[in-house]
C-alpha cells in the first residue's frame, strides 16, 4: 500500500522555543508496516539538552509565566487542545507511520490527547488551595507552588497520550517541560512540538530532545535543574531512574511494565468476556503495559471457554495499519518480534501448549513488516517465566484456577501490579477480589477503558505515583504553608523580655 511521507516532521528539534538541527547521534524512523523509512534526523546531543534545560529555567523564572494566574495559564492549554484537533487526522497518520498503530487508534489517541489538555486546563482554573483547621490564634493555608523544569520521558507505543499525560498537567502546574520521546518513535512528539510553537506557548517553556536513554535520559535524571522526572517504561530503566533520584531526593513518577491478570468466573457473559479478553491482549499488538497477558478461567468451564477464544483468535483481522478492517497491526521493530518471539520459544521449551499462533503470519501483504500472530499458550504453571516476564506482545498465557482463594493468590503471586481485569455477574465477588488483588487499576466486565478524570499507575514492580485526575495536576507542585497571627500579642515566651514588662 502506497503512503505518504510529505506530511512527517523534517526532522529538526525544537530546543526551548526555536527549531533546530539535532548534534547527536542519528535516529532513523521506519515504518513497521513495510520498513520504509519516515526520517533521518540527528539526535539531540548532551549540549543540546543543556541549552534545552537552561532555556527552561529561565523561562519558568520569569514572571510572565510564574505569575500568570491559573485562568490564563489555562487558555494556553485549550489553545493547544484546539491545534491537536484541527491536526487530528495528521498526528493519526504520523503516530501510525511512526509506531504501526492501527490508524482507527491512533485516531482515538489523537483525541484523548486533546482531552488531556482539555481536562487539565480546567482543572488549572478550578483547583483551590485551602484554608487548614486552626489551632491557635492563627490564620493557617496552604498552597501549591510550581516545582520548576520537569522531564517527561516516554514510551515508543503510545507517543502522544504518553507526552498529553505528562506534559499538560506540568504546564497547567505553572512548570517548564523538557520532553525525551523514544528514539523508536521520535516523529510524533516533534509533530506535538509544532501545535505548541503555534499554540503561541511562551519560548523556553517547552522542548522536545529525541535522543539515546544514556545521553539524554541521564542528563535530564541527574541534572540540578530538573526537579522532578515523570517516566513511563521498562522496569530494570525505572529502577535505575530511581536510584539516581534518590542521590537528588528528586520526586519521580514511574508508571513501568505488568503481567496483569485476567480472571474469568464460571458465572461470566462468555461473549463479553471473550471480546473484552481479545481487546485486552491483541489490541496494539499486544505493545501494552496494561495488557491483560495472564487469564485465569474457572475450572468447571476451562475447556469449553478456551475453545471458544481460540476460534475467536484466529478470526482476528491481522493487516495493514492504514486498512479499516484491521485489528491486528505490525510491531514496532524487527528486534522487538524477535525479542518476542524468543520468548514464546523459551515457552514451548519450557512445556507449553501451542493453541494458537506463534509464527509470523504467510503471505507477500506482511513480507516487508514485522507481523506477528495473535499467540495462545496452555500448559505452564504460573510460576513459569512467560507467566513472570513481561512479554509486551500479543502472547495470552491461560491458566485454570478453582475459586476465590486460588485466583487470588495466583495472581498476587507476581513481582508486578498494574492492572486486573474480572468477568462475572455477581458484583460483590467481583467487588471483593478487586479489592484482594495487587493492582492500581481493576476493570470488571470490561478491560482497557480509561479517564482522564480517573488515576492510574500501579503498584509494586509497576511503579510509584499516579498521573491523570486531579491530584495529576498535585504532582508536579511542591506545597507551602503559611501561618499569620490573629491576636495582635507579642509571643508570651518573651513578653518579659520587653520594655516596660515586670
Amino acid at each position: 500500500m502506497d503512503t505518504r511521507t510529505d506530511i512527517m516532521p523534517d526532522g529538526q528539534l525544537y530546543l526551548g522555543g526555536e527549531w533546530r538541527e539535532g548534534t547527536g547521534a542519528e535516529i532513523l524512523s521506519h515504518f513497521p508496516a513495510d520498513g520504509a523509512l519516515n526520517r533521518r534526523l540527528a539526535g539531540a546531543s548532551a549540549a543540546d539538552g543543556e541549552e534545552a534545560i537552561a532555556r527552561a529555567t529561565a523561562a519558568q523564572a520569569d514572571p510572565t509565566w510564574r505569575d500568570l494566574l491559573p485562568h490564563q495559564r489555562a487558555r494556553h492549554l485549550h489553545a493547544i487542545a484546539d491545534g491537536i484537533e484541527r491536526n487530528a487526522s495528521r498526528i493519526a497518520e504520523i503516530q501510525s507511520r511512526d509506531t504501526g498503530k492501527t490508524l482507527r487508534e491512533t485516531g482515538a489517541l489523537a483525541a484523548s490527547a486533546a482531552g488531556t489538555f482539555r481536562y487539565f486546563a480546567s482543572v488549572c482554573e478550578t483547583m483551590d488551595d485551602e484554608l487548614t483547621l486552626q489551632r491557635g490564634s492563627a490564620l493557617t493555608m496552604s498552597v501549591h507552588e510550581p516545582l520548576g523544569v520537569v522531564a517527561a520521558i516516554t514510551p515508543w507505543n503510545s507517543p502522544i497520550a504518553s507526552d498529553a499525560q505528562k506534559v499538560a498537567p506540568a504546564l497547567a502546574a505553572g512548570n517548564a517541560v523538557v520532553l525525551k520521546p523514544a528514539s523508536w518513535s521520535p516523529l510524533t512528539a516533534l509533530e506535538l512540538a509544532r501545535i505548541v510553537d503555534e499554540a503561541g506557548l511562551p519560548k523556553g517553556l517547552f522542548s522536545v530532545l529525541p535522543g539515546s536513554g544514556r545521553e539524554i535520559g541521564n542528563l535530564l535524571v541527574e541534572h540540578p535543574e530538573i526537579a522532578k522526572v515523570s517516566f513511563t517504561g521498562g522496569t530494570s530503566t525505572g529502577r535505575a531512574l530511581a536510584r539516581k533520584a534518590a542521590d537528588k531526593l528528586m520526586p519521580v513518577s514511574l508508571e513501568l511494565g505488568g503481567k496483569s491478570p485476567t480472571i474469568v468466573f464460571d458465572d461470566a457473559d462468555i461473549d463479553v468476556a471473550i471480546s473484552g479478553i481479545l481487546f485486552g491482549i491483541f489490541s496494539s499488538t499486544g505493545q501494552s503495559c496494561i495488557a491483560g497477558s495472564r487469564l485465569f478461567v474457572q475450572s468447571g468451564i476451562y475447556a469449553e471457554f478456551v475453545d471458544r477464544l481460540v476460534a475467536a483468535t484466529r478470526r482476528l483481522k491481522i493487516g495493514h495499519p492504514f486498512e479499516n478492517e484491521t485489528q491486528i497491526g505490525p510491531m514496532i521493530h524487527p528486534d522487538h518480534r524477535a525479542e518476542v518471539m524468543t520468548h514464546v520459544a523459551q515457552a514451548l521449551e519450557d512445556g507449553a501448549e501451542l493453541l494458537t499462533g506463534g509464527n509470523a503470519p504467510d503471505g507477500p501483504e506482511y513480507s516487508r513488516g514485522n507481523y506477528y500472530e495473535p499467540t495462545i499458550l496452555a500448559g505452564l504453571a504460573n510460576t513459569a517465566r512467560l507467566c513472570r516476564e513481561e512479554i509486551f506482545g500479543p502472547v495470552l498465557a491461560v491458566l485454570s484456577f478453582e475459586d476465590e482463594a486460588d485466583v487470588i493468590a495466583q495472581s498476587n503471586d507476581n513481582d508486578y501490579g498494574l492492572a486486573c481485569g474480572l468477568w462475572t455477574r455477581d458484583f460483590p465477588k467481583a467487588w471483593r477480589v478487586g479489592r484482594a488483588i495487587r493492582a492500581g487499576t481493576v476493570w470488571i466486565n470490561t478491560y482497557k477503558q480509561f479517564s482522564i478524570s480517573t488515576p492510574f499507575g500501579g503498584d509494586g514492580a509497576s511503579g510509584i505515583g499516579r498521573e491523570k485526575g486531579r491530584q495529576g495536576l498535585r504532582a508536579y507542585q511542591s506545597q507551602k504553608s503559611f501561618y499569620t497571627d490573629l491576636s495582635g500579642a507579642p509571643h508570651p515566651w518573651a513578653a518579659n523580655t520587653l520594655e516596660g514588662s515586670t
